[in-house]
């Protein structure tokens, strides 16, 4: 043998054993040791890299799906509220359809009946209508004027007002006396009527709204001729499987009565709402009773802040037009009796059909949608919540979603 190490075989061909030293063996120790903890340290490295990496992706993802949402606010805002009008509409059409009037024929009937029905309504509204955008500019007069004297006295922006006037006075005096400066009044112009002006600045947003309603009712017709045709395509997109596809028809069945129920439901409600507040209120003889009636029904889309908003207009336009505050209170409680009773008869038995939505997302989707939406977002807001959440409590990988939005 040579050194410390033989040699693998001697001068006579014989194998020999190799030797192993402690040194080797050390080095063997320390390579064991060293090597694992570079690779997990590299890995964790790895892995904070593509969890930020992850992060940041998701993020830039959201703002950029919110961008999308609030650029294509023209599309997607008719869209929604075509999908959400033939849910609504579907039991009607499927009951006519059961009396065998076919499915074109029946959605054209039923789209007819409740145009008709609308446009009645515009008509009989109309004088109140007219009336009570007259009557604007006096209303906020008389507002003015009682705030005015309930604070005892002139404002100061009042005092700045009158004390310029009285400077202009004695200016224009002074200069016809010395006789350098001649004040000459413009040529009294005839009064413009501020209803007509009030209704050109509104020609641009009212023409934008009737293009868009034409649109959702296109398409909310063609939505409803079409029937389950959308679902038969969505179940030939799961697969050839026969038991996925049962439970793919299962799914989307609970999840399209669900969503029938609930704004059918809610639509009847908010009708009945309407409907008892004008009748309340041309039975306390409040003016425009049936105008009150259609901004209460139309408000109560909105949890809470509708009605409570119809509550304090109606309750301030009541001391304005009988001048007392007990008349404005029992307005406002009428108003809110109305919401209750309604309230009270439907709200439970959608509790028991529908699984519970935390007031406080409800309360946060109102505000978002109505940031990204304007008006039309606070009215889809609550419908859409309730629908994510009808979604995700039926489809399994999505129920945590679910429980986060329930109670």
């Amino acid at each position: 043998m040579q050194g410390d190490r033989p040699n693998k075989h001697d001068g006579r061909g014989i194998e020999e054993i190799p030797v192993v030293t402690i040194d080797d063996m050390n080095l063997k120790n320390e390579t064991s040791h060293d090597t694992p903890t570079e690779d997990s340290a590299a890995v964790r490295i790895r892995s904070s890299r593509y969890l930020r990496m992850n992060v940041s992706l998701g993020v830039l993802a959201i703002i950029a799906f919110v961008a999308a949402l609030y650029l294509a606010r023209d599309f997607i805002v008719p869209l929604l509220i075509g999908i959400l009008a033939s849910y609504t509409l579907t039991p009607l059409v499927n009951w006519l359809k059961a009396c065998y009037v076919p499915r074109p024929l029946g959605a054209a009937l039923v789209l007819g009946v409740i145009l008709g029905g609308l446009f009645w309504i515009a008509y009989s509204l109309h004088d109140d209508a007219v009336a009570m955008i007259k009557n604007l500019p006096e209303t906020t007069r008389r507002m003015r004027q009682n705030l005015s004297d309930t604070r005892g006295g002139p404002t100061a922006l009042q005092n700045m007002r009158e004390a310029a006037k009285q400077l202009e006075g004695a200016a224009a005096d002074a200069g016809v006396k010395q006789g350098a400066l001649i004040v000459v009044a413009p040529l009294p112009k005839e009064p413009s009527s501020w209803l007509s002006d009030y209704l050109l600045a509104l020609s641009t947003p009212m023409i934008t709204v009737i293009g868009q309603s034409v649109v959702v009712l296109i398409l909310t017709y063609f939505l409803l001729a079409a029937g389950a045709h959308f679902r038969r395509k969505l179940i030939g997109l799961v697969g050839p499987s026969i038991a996925k596809q049962k439970e793919a028809v299962r799914i989307l069945d609970e999840i399209n009565v669900q969503i029938q129920l609930y704004l059918l439901t809610m639509l009847v409600s908010n009708v009945l709402i309407g409907v008892g507040t004008w009748l309340a209120f041309g039975a306390m003889g409040m003016e425009q009773a049936g105008i009150w009636g259609v901004i209460s029904g139309v408000l109560s889309f909105v949890p809470y802040l509708g009605p409570a908003s119809v509550a304090g207009a109606s309750g301030i336009a009541a001391f304005l037009q009988f001048g007392s505050p007990l008349h404005a209170l029992a307005v406002t409680g009428v108003s809110l009796l109305v919401t209750g009773i309604v309230g009270l008869i439907f709200m439970p038995w959608l509790q028991s059909k529908f699984a519970h939505v935390n007031m406080a997302v409800i309360f946060i989707a109102l505000l978002f949608f109505g940031w990204l939406w304007g008006i039309w977002g606070v009215l889809l807001g609550a419908p859409l919540v309730a629908i994510i959440k009808v979604i995700c409590d039926r489809v399994d990988s999505l129920r945590p979603i679910g429980a986060l939005l329930g109670r």
